[in-house]
C-alpha cells in the first residue's frame, strides 16, 4: 500500500521516467514485501527554478539530475528493512536510468492502517 511520490526536474524521457516508476517499485516488492499490483506512483516535474535543492548538504554533492522519492507507507517495517529498500533503490535506480548515488534522495511517512482507503469509502486495512 505504498504511495511514492517521485519529484525531479523537468525535461526527462518517457523511458527515463518509466525506470524511475519501475526501479522504485522492484525495490519495495524485494525489500517492503509489497504485493503484486499494489503499485500507485505518482511523478512530479518542476521547471529548474520550482525545485531548490542544496547541491551539497551533509556534504553528499547533488547534481541537477536529483531525484527525490517520498514514500507514504504503513509503519510496521524494521530499520533493517529501511535500510535494505534504500540501498535497493539506489541500485536499481543506478543500473537503470543510470542515476548516481548522490542522486537519489528517500523520504519514508509512515502512517497507522487505518489511515487509507483504496476506494468505496473504506478502510481496507483497518
Amino acid at each position: 500500500m505504498p504511495l511514492v511520490r517521485i519529484s525531479l526536474r523537468r525535461g526527462k524521457s518517457a523511458a527515463h521516467l518509466a525506470a524511475l516508476r519501475n526501479g522504485i517499485y522492484a525495490a519495495m516488492r524485494d525489500t517492503f514485501d509489497v504485493p503484486e499490483r499494489d503499485r500507485f506512483i505518482l511523478i512530479h516535474q518542476h521547471e529548474a527554478e520550482e525545485f531548490d535543492c542544496d547541491p551539497d548538504y551533509l556534504g553528499i554533492a547533488r547534481s541537477s539530475d536529483l531525484v527525490i522519492v517520498q514514500i507514504a507507507c504503513n509503519d510496521t517495517r524494521t530499520l533493517e528493512q529501511k535500510q535494505a529498500l534504500y540501498q535497493r533503490v539506489v541500485e536499481n535506480l543506478a543500473a537503470d536510468p543510470g542515476l548516481r548515488p548522490e542522486d537519489v534522495f528517500i523520504n519514508l511517512l509512515e502512517t497507522a492502517k487505518q489511515n487509507w482507503s483504496f476506494g468505496n469509502g473504506i478502510a481496507q486495512y483497518a
